[in-house]
C-alpha cells in the first residue's frame, strides 16, 4: 500500500450545508465472516484473480464462486479484466476479475484527543490521501460538526468517486448500534457521532472504538502473507501513543463488550508522574505525549517553546537521534515501560500473538528493540509471537478506513445496495 498525502489544517471553515434528516448508526462488522461473497470480494481485493484460482483459496466450489462473483459484478463491487483474459486458450476464455478501485470511495475519521485525520479509502482498503485538523476543543455537537464539514469538504474534492460510507473511529465508550460516544478526555457524553456524520454526509455511519478498529484493520485490511492460512486462536492488540488500550481477537473476530471495551489507563508503572484521576504513575500518564513532553521541558532534555508552538514528539525523536543522551534515555525509559506492561497484559489474556500498535512504539525506531527485551524480560510465560502492526504510524487512518469498509466485508451485496439507496 502506498502512503497516502496527509494535509494539516488548522482551522475547519467550510460553506455551511442544508443538512439532511440523520440515519440510524450501522455497527460496524469487526470480523472476518463465512459469507461466500465476503469471501470472494476479499480473494478479489488482492487483484486480479481468476475464478478457480478464486474457488482454491477460498475453499468455495466453483459454482458458488461464479455465483458470487456475477451477484457482486451486478452490484459494482467487482469488474471484470477482459484485457487479461489469458490468449489462445481452448475453449471459453478465462476472465479474471478484481474489487473495483476506481468508482466508489468511503470516508474514515478518527478522533483523537489533539488530533483527528480524515482518510478516503477505495474498496481494496488502499488510503487514496486524507487531510489533518485539530480535534476542536468545543462542545461536543459543536465539534462533531465542525469535523463532519471538514469530511464533506474533503470528499467533495473526489468528484469522480462516488461515496458510499462514512466510518467513525476513537476512543472512549463506543455504543455502535446508537452511535454514541462517551469520550472523558474531550468532555464528551452521550455523543451523537452518527447522527451528526450522517446529517452532514448523507451517508451511512459506522462508529467504532478506535483500538478495537485497529485489531479488526489487522484481520480486514493487512491481508495474509503468501502461503499464509487462517489464524485461529486468539490476538491481544495493544496500542499506545497519546492514550493507551487493548482490543482482543478470538478466532477471526475482534471482541467488542457490550460496556465497552477494557481500559489499562491507570496501569501502574512506578513512576512519578500525576495523573488526571487523581493518582500517581499511571500508564497513560507515564507514557502519553502531552504528560511525556511536558516531562522532558521540566527535566531540561526540549528547551522551554515560545508561545504558541507547543513541543512535538518528533523534537525529541530529533534531539535523541542528533546524540542527546537525556532525550534518548527517556525514549528508552518509556520503551521499557511500555515492553513490561505488554508482558503484564499478554500474561492476563495468554493469547496466541500480540500485536504492537501506535506511535509510543513505533515513533522511535531504537526504542523498538527494548521494547521486545523488557517484554521478554518481564513475561512469565513462555515465549511469544509478538508483532509489530502492519501499518507502522498509520495504524489511526487504516482504524478509521477500515471503521469505513468493515461492512462491505461482512454482506457485500447488502452492504452495496444499502448504501447506493443513500449516498448522493
Amino acid at each position: 500500500m502506498t502512503s497516502p498525502t496527509l494535509e494539516r489544517t488548522q482551522s475547519a471553515s467550510v460553506t455551511t450545508a442544508r443538512l439532511a434528516p440523520a440515519r440510524p448508526a450501522v455497527p460496524p462488522e469487526l470480523r472476518i465472516t463465512d459469507n461466500p461473497a465476503a469471501a470472494v470480494l476479499r480473494a478479489a481485493a488482492r487483484g486480479p484473480i481468476f475464478r478457480d484460482i478464486a474457488a482454491q483459496s477460498t475453499g468455495l466450489s466453483i459454482a458458488t464462486v461464479n455465483r458470487q462473483v456475477s451477484a457482486l459484478l451486478s452490484v459494482g463491487l467487482l469488474r471484470e479484466r477482459a484485457d487479461l483474459t489469458a490468449s489462445g486458450a481452448v475453449g471459453r476464455p478465462r476472465v479474471p476479475f478484481e474489487v473495483d478501485t476506481d468508482s466508489y470511495v468511503t470516508v474514515g475519521v478518527h478522533i483523537g484527543s489533539t488530533l483527528t485525520r480524515i482518510v478516503a479509502a477505495d474498496l481494496s482498503g488502499k488510503i487514496l490521501g486524507g487531510l489533518e485538523i485539530a480535534t476542536p476543543q468545543t462542545g461536543q455537537d459543536a465539534a462533531l460538526t465542525i469535523v463532519a464539514r471538514s469530511a464533506k469538504a474533503f470528499l467533495d474534492r473526489l468528484p469522480r468517486r462516488r461515496p458510499l460510507w462514512t466510518g467513525v473511529a476513537l476512543a472512549g465508550r463506543v455504543d455502535p448500534a446508537a452511535g454514541v460516544v462517551d469520550h472523558p478526555r474531550l468532555g464528551w457524553q452521550a455523543a451523537p457521532v452518527a447522527a451528526v456524520f450522517s446529517s452532514v454526509l448523507d451517508l451511512p455511519v459506522s462508529v467504532s472504538a478506535h483500538v478495537e478498529a485497529m485489531a479488526a484493520s489487522e484481520l480486514l485490511l493487512a491481508g495474509r502473507e503468501p502461503g499464509e492460512g487462517p489464524r485461529p486462536g486468539s490476538s491481544l492488540y495493544i496500542y499506545a501513543r497519546e492514550t493507551a488500550g487493548i482490543a482482543v481477537t478470538l478466532h477471526d473476530r475482534v471482541h467488542t463488550p457490550a460496556n465497552g471495551p477494557g481500559s489499562i489507563a491507570h496501569l501502574p508503572t512506578g513512576s512519578d508522574a500525576d495523573c488526571i484521576c487523581g493518582r500517581r504513575g499511571c500508564l497513560e500518564a507515564t507514557i502519553g505525549e502531552r504528560f511525556f513532553l511536558e516531562r522532558a521541558v521540566r527535566q531540561g532534555v526540549l528547551p522551554k517553546p515560545e508561545a504558541p508552538r507547543r513541543p512535538v514528539i518528533t523534537d525529541l525523536y530529533r534531539a535523541a537521534d542528533a546524540g542527546s543522551v537525556a532525550a534518548r534515555d527517556l525514549l528508552l525509559e518509556r520503551a521499557e515501560i511500555l515492553g513490561r506492561t505488554a508482558a503484564l497484559v499478554r500474561d492476563m489474556f495468554n493469547p496466541d500473538r500480540v500485536v504492537l500498535g501506535g506511535q509510543a512504539f513505533t515513533g522511535y525506531r531504537p526504542g523498538m528493540d527494548r521494547v521486545a527485551k523488557a517484554f521478554a524480560d518481564s513475561t512469565t510465560l513462555p515465549a511469544a509471537d509478538l508483532r509489530i502492526s502492519r501499518f507502522g504510524g498509520r495504524v489511526q487512518e487504516f482504524a478509521a478506513a477500515v471503521t469505513s469498509l468493515s461492512v462491505f466485508y461482512a454482506d457485500p451485496v447488502s452492504a452495496m445496495r444499502r448504501a447506493t439507496r443513500t449516498a448522493r
